[in-house]
Order: structure tokens, then C-alpha cells, then sequence
């Protein structure tokens, strides 16, 4: 048998799993790229913050699945902070910063002279697979009367981590974020087909980094492409496009400050936070919450 029909069948065969909520969590809702470096994580802490802003105001926390690579403890402005509590009957306690309450790997690695962001997770994939399922099943998000969504920050690519999350938890929605390149694309298509693999929904596409405009520009510039193969993308897939962010120099200052952007300013005086709010209705809306 070719290898590649043998890994398919080890994916096709695996038995059934009785999916699971995550306890004092309503709606769980994962953002998620098939490659690395589309600004993902940036969106999902934004993200994250558009919902918490919303009108309706609903209890929203993070979650930070990236084992490897955990980046919101950064964009979080919590980089530093100690090891997270326990509770009486040992369930972690998330840390909170800017009122929204966060768990990562990257809190609970051990700190070197300077910070845990120097400290490398070198796992097999069952100590991986162990790991998500404490952070899925053994974290304390009760916050008072618990949170209405979780948004889980998903690593890239479709391995342990995703197939873990859609095999084990009732997965309410999956935004999938891409740049306009063909390279990002192909593994968008990889990841979307994971996702529909076991049983996970679509919310949405997000184009990051789409274009940008100068402050002497008339017209936007697209850096790296057209949006159009996006488009077309999506529209054979069947996914709708929740939005499409510019290019914005700040996001990146703040979010190397740990303020999310969404913090640094009104969503009606700038169009990436207008873009991202929109997304938040559709989020909401798509996972049955009021929008």
C-alpha cells in the first residue's frame, strides 16, 4: 500500500469519539491558518477583543493551542507574568489582562534568567496531545457565570493539535485566515478540508494583509497580490468571506507592545478595527449568539 493511502486510512479508521463542550464555555470558535506566519494569532487575540466589544457584550476569553510557538502571552502584554494558579481540585486558573482572561502554554513553561519565551518545548506528539487536552478540559474559565465564547488560537498546519481539538471538543466555528498569496492558499484548502473531516463548521475566511494605503496614496495598494485567487477560493469552496484586513503599520506596534489593536481606538475611525468588528457580528451570529 502507498504511504500516503496508509496515512489516510489511519485518519479515515480512527473509531468514534464522543465529542465534548469545554466546561463554563458556551461557544468555542477557532481561528486557524494551513500555514504559518499570516498574522493568525494577531487576529485571534483581536478577534477575541471585537467580540468582548460587541454591543451585546458577551463573557469572551483565549485560548493559545499552540504548543511550539505560543504567541499571546506576548500579544497579550503577559510575557512575563508568573505561572498560573491552581484551584482546590487543581484546575488551572487563566491569567487576565486588559479584562479578558487568557490560558497558553507559555505561561506554564518554566522561566529561564530572561523569560519563558526562550524556553523550547521539545515534545513527541503524545506529551503534545496530553498537553492540549489539560489546557481544553483542565482550565477554570468560570469567571463568574463562565464565558459565552472561547476563541482558540490554533498552530498552524493540520496535525496533532486541530485533529485533538475536532475530534475531542464540540467545535462551534472555524475562521480560517490567509494572505493573498497562492502559497498560503493551497494550505487553506488543506486546512478547511481537515476541519470538514471532523465535523467542524466553517464561519469564514479573513484575508490578512491585503492591501495597504499610504497616507499620499489614492488607491490601495496591493503588496502581495490581488485579492482575486482569494476570492475565487473561496468561492469553490463554498466559505464565506468575513473580511478583508488592510495592511496597517500599528498592528504591529501594539501588538509587539501587548495592547491589542482593537484596544487603540473606535472601530468607526478605522477600517481594520470596522473590518474586525464586522467579523465579530458574523461570528456571533454564525454560532448562534446574539449579534
Amino acid at each position: 500500500m502507498p504511504a500516503g493511502a496508509w496515512i489516510s486510512t489511519q485518519i479515515t479508521t480512527i473509531g468514534p469519539i464522543a465529542k465534548r463542550g469545554i466546561p463554563n464555555v458556551k461557544k468555542v470558535v477557532a481561528v486557524a491558518s494551513g500555514k504559518g506566519g499570516v498574522g493568525k494569532s494577531t487576529v485571534a487575540v483581536n478577534l477575541a477583543f471585537a467580540l468582548a466589544l460587541h454591543r451585546t457584550r458577551p463573557r469572551v476569553g483565549i485560548l493559545d493551542l499552540d504548543i511550539f510557538g505560543p504567541s499571546v502571552p506576548k500579544l497579550m502584554g503577559l510575557d512575563d507574568a508568573s505561572e498560573p494558579h491552581l484551584t482546590s481540585s487543581g484546575a488551572i486558573l487563566p491569567l487576565t489582562n486588559h479584562s479578558l482572561p487568557c490560558m497558553s502554554m507559555g505561561f506554564l513553561l518554566p522561566q529561564t534568567s530572561s523569560s519563558s519565551e526562550d524556553t523550547p518545548v521539545v515534545w513527541r506528539g503524545l506529551m503534545v496531545q496530553k498537553a492540549v487536552q489539560q489546557l481544553l478540559f483542565d482550565v477554570d474559565w468560570r469567571q463568574g457565570e463562565g464565558l459565552d465564547v472561547l476563541v482558540v488560537d490554533m498552530p498552524p498546519g493540520t496535525g496533532d493539535v486541530p485533529l485533538t481539538l475536532g475530534q475531542l471538543v464540540v467545535v462551534d466555528g472555524a475562521v480560517i485566515v490567509s494572505t493573498p498569496q497562492s502559497v498560503s492558499l493551497s494550505d487553506v484548502r488543506k486546512g478547511i478540508a481537515m476541519f470538514r473531516k471532523v465535523d467542524v463548521p466553517i464561519t469564514g475566511l479573513i484575508l490578512n494583509q491585503s492591501y495597504y494605503k499610504c497616507t499620499s496614496c489614492s488607491s490601495p495598494q496591493y503588496l502581495f497580490g490581488p485579492p482575486d485567487r482569494f476570492l475565487e477560493v473561496a468561492q469553490h469552496l463554498g466559505v464565506r468571506v468575513l473580511g478583508q484586513l488592510p495592511l496597517i503599520p500599528d498592528v504591529s506596534v501594539k501588538s509587539d507592545a501587548g495592547v491589542p489593536y482593537m484596544l487603540a481606538g473606535k472601530a468607526d475611525e478605522d477600517e481594520w478595527r470596522g473590518v474586525m468588528s464586522g467579523v465579530a457580528d458574523a461570528v456571533l451570529e454564525a454560532v448562534g449568539l446574539p449579534s
